[in-house]
């Protein structure tokens, strides 16, 4: 690298270190700095080659232009400026500061107190004169050119949508046929693109990818962050999942999956960084422009705090605001990723007055930018600031996670009484919270688990979380899953349970691959994965967290990719539009009708029945409007989680008949098989009839 090196004024825009053929441009925001100093770093990230101070000031942006300098420097920044914590000011040049905007980091802090912009051991008041630099990661100048060559977006119609959350770690950690485990390139090698396409998934959503910390106090206990709900950096894949710490890597498994078909979605955290509150590093924003970055309280000297982490970024501030904005459009443009969910969004559309706003500066960007609203925008709908639940009142196109399905289905299944209507509810799309605004009824992320809280195996086996793994002596995680051991806690060799647990999972599976709206699996529910009774495995970087590829149920993944077929054979599962039982134009007949075990309609006192163990409805394509791409003829639709009940089949009419297509009782569960007028509903099980109109 360049030893003598000078510096010239340089450009503004673009942010970042931007490599132009000849030398790199150095562009940084500060709105309160005094002055910026530029660090280069030799090969090994040990020795500070050269010191420059920015030359130029553009605003609040101060840049500068290195001639000569290639891909592969290293550097980092000082801010000078005020420490005033009670004025909300924290400059201390005495520590290195990440590019917010770098491309590729060297590594992740190691943690010493130098770290500190205060006195360890004293009030954040106190200044540190302690020199940070060998203990933080250096940033890196990348040139991100990939050869993509025919490369396209699968661009997967919502409604045809079947997400797969999965840990880019987790999911191949374990598994004994990947070469590279636990890396980019593993989650695209052969045997998962295989995988993934067997079990017919449309669209791999990854946990943060982008780099991240691993908290100190989680380290002082030898765990780590697991999860990557820390960021450190925007714009950098996260260095743990690189051979070679090259960005191509992660470009490369985006390209192979897109050949299979798999949308690449990644889970992004731009409600806070990984720096905590006034008792945290300096390791970035906080040092930048601690004021700027951070939305902090009527004592300037403390942050607000909607995201239990300790601070929540500013995105009231334009330059908070573009750098989220420039963040996005680099991981749609340079690495070719299909869509988002935001981690916490709720804090992302809080304003100044700190209530939520679907009109948020944020949210109207996302929706008038040309490349961002293109790609598919997921909400999770909640953060723990006052008012912070929103589910469903996002605007378009964001889909978001639906915990209400996954409460509903878990309590039905359960025996809960009373949650027949609410599992009705579930099981057409979560009309209450989602047909407004136009929306559609695949905004709806239905899930049964996530990456926070039990797997499927486990609510079928633990009553309680067993988190002892974490150090908190069990005081993390949900303490209400609504999950059932069904009469062991965990492992149990009882035939019996294995078999009713067994059932269980399949009838959950179902549910949620027979319901209106966006299906999501976590991944591993497939094989029967299981956390050992751990609802937040967020540090357990080990077996507790990554997928268990030797014993899988290979029955529970017959079954899985049998449903996810069935519903892309059944359009009526899979509708854009509300079913609201209305009388379709062309042919009179409700698009949604609910029936008694006797055959006749339900009534409002049998929705009122809190005994009420079994709903059946009948199916069809939209009414209002009707959607004729996918017109089929109907569907019913039963989930019976009581006794083998005798049903009686409506009058198909025309001359047609009703063919049991799926049980969950039986093994295979679907088959298509001729019934009489009256059939049997095995006890727990989900039955699906399809009409045959042939006359």
């Amino acid at each position: 690298m360049a030893k003598n090196t000078t510096m010239s004024v340089g450009r503004s825009n673009p942010v970042g270190a931007t490599f132009d053929g000849d030398g790199v441009n150095f562009a940084i925001f500060s709105q309160n700095a005094t002055r910026m100093e530029l660090c280069l770093y030799s090969n090994d990230g040990t020795v500070e080659i050269a010191r420059h101070d920015m030359p130029e000031r553009n605003g609040d942006v101060w840049h500068g232009y290195i001639s000569g300098l290639r891909p592969g420097q290293l550097y980092g920044y000082r801010a000078h400026g005020p420490y005033d914590p009670a004025a909300g000011h924290r400059f201390n040049p005495n520590k290195l500061l990440v590019d917010p905007y770098a491309k590729r980091l060297t590594g992740h802090p190691i943690w010493h107190d130098a770290l500190l912009g205060y006195v360890a051991g004293e009030d954040d008041l106190s200044f540190d004169t302690r020199d940070s630099a060998a203990y933080m990661p250096k940033s890196v100048v990348v040139d991100p050119s990939f050869e993509w060559g025919g490369d396209r977006r699968p661009r997967t119609r919502t409604r045809e949508s079947i997400i797969y959350e999965a840990h880019v770690k987790g999911l191949t950690a374990n598994h004994p046929d990947v070469a590279l485990p636990g890396t980019f390139l593993g989650v695209a090698s052969d045997v998962m693109l295989e995988h993934y396409t067997k079990l017919g998934i449309t669209a791999l959503e990854l946990l943060p990818v982008q780099a991240f910390l691993n908290d100190r106090f989680l380290v002082d206990k030898g765990l780590t962050n697991y999860w990557g709900y820390q960021s450190l950096g925007f714009f950098a894949p996260d260095p743990r999942y690189m051979l070679d710490g090259q960005v191509a890597e992660f470009q490369q498994m985006v390209a192979r999956l897109h050949s299979a078909g798999i949308e690449v979605l990644l889970d992004v955290v731009y409600n806070h960084t990984g720096e905590g509150n006034e008792k945290g590093p300096t390791l970035a924003f906080r040092g930048l422009d601690n004021s700027s970055y951070y939305r902090l309280a009527d004592d300037p000297r403390y942050y607000i705090n909607d995201t239990g982490t300790g601070n929540t970024l500013n995105l009231d501030h334009p330059m908070v605001l573009r750098m989220v904005m420039d963040s996005l459009r680099y991981w749609v443009e340079v690495m070719h990723v299909d869509g988002f969910r935001f981690d916490l969004c709720s804090t992302l559309g809080r304003t100044g007055d700190g209530g939520f706003d679907r009109g948020s500066a944020f949210f109207d960007a996302l929706r008038q930018d040309p490349v961002l609203s293109d790609v598919r925008l997921i909400a999770e709908p909640w953060d723990i600031g006052p008012g912070g639940y929103q589910l469903g009142a996002f605007p378009p196109p964001f889909l978001e996670w639906n915990d209400k399905f996954r409460d509903g289905v878990r309590r039905f299944w359960r025996g809960d009484s009373g949650l027949a209507p609410d599992l009705a509810d579930r099981l057409t799309g979560s009309a209450q919270q989602f047909d407004h605004s136009g929306r559609p009824a695949t905004a709806s992320v239905n899930l049964l688990t996530a990456h926070d809280g039990f797997t499927l195996s486990d609510v079928v086996s633990y009553n309680t979380k067993h988190n002892m793994a974490n150090g908190e002596d069990d005081r993390d995680g949900h303490g209400e899953n609504y999950s059932d051991n069904m009469g062991a806690e965990g492992p149990t060799k009882n035939r019996r349970i294995s078999a009713a647990r067994s059932r269980r999972r399949r009838n959950m599976m179902a549910t949620l691959l027979l319901s209106q709206g966006t299906p999501m699996i976590l991944a591993g529910d497939e094989l029967g994965n299981s956390q050992n009774g751990n609802n937040n495995a967020y540090c357990q970087d080990n077996e507790i967290s990554w997928i268990d590829w030797a014993n899988a149920d290979e029955t529970m993944l017959d079954f899985t990719r049998a449903m996810i077929a069935f519903r892309k054979e059944h359009p009526i599962l899979r509708q854009k539009l509300f079913l609201h039982a209305e009388e379709r134009a062309i042919d009179g007949k409700p698009d949604l009708f609910w029936w008694r075990a006797d055959g006749e309609p339900m009534t409002s006192e049998d929705w009122e029945n809190p005994d009420l163990n079994h709903i059946v409805v009948e199916m069809r394509t939209a009414g209002a409007t009707p959607d004729y791409d996918v017109l089929e003829t109907a569907l019913l639709l039963a989930f019976n989680r009581g006794d083998r009940l005798d049903f009686r089949l409506p009058d198909p009419g025309n001359g047609g008949r009703w063919l049991r297509c799926v049980d969950t009782s039986r093994t295979p569960p679907v088959r298509d098989e001729r019934t009489g007028d009256v059939v049997k509903l095995s006890a727990n099980s989900v039955t699906v009839f399809g009409l045959d109109a042939r006359e």
